[in-house]
């Protein structure tokens, strides 16, 4: 019998803020990128800028994806 594993929050409120803060500046035209700053239009790069941000002040974010795991995994399925 297989156990049912917890379903609990990823991601915490404080994080879901900044990601909130972060889309509506983007929204606005106000979000820029780090060193070039350019501006940001793409939604995922919103998010990816307020997770980042979130980690910074100590809220509850899993890591970022390691970027050889991605590469590993999909050459092992091929």
């Amino acid at each position: 019998m297989a156990t049912k594993k917890a379903s609990g929050r990823k991601y915490s409120p404080a994080a879901s803020k900044s990601v909130e803060r972060e889309m509506r500046a983007m929204n606005e035209g106000k979000l820029e990128s780090g060193l070039s700053k350019k501006k940001v239009t793409n939604p995922k790069q919103a998010i990816a800028i307020g997770l980042s941000e979130a980690r910074k002040s100590g809220a509850k974010v899993p890591n970022p994806p390691k970027k050889n795991a991605a590469k590993k995994s999909s050459q092992k399925a091929a």
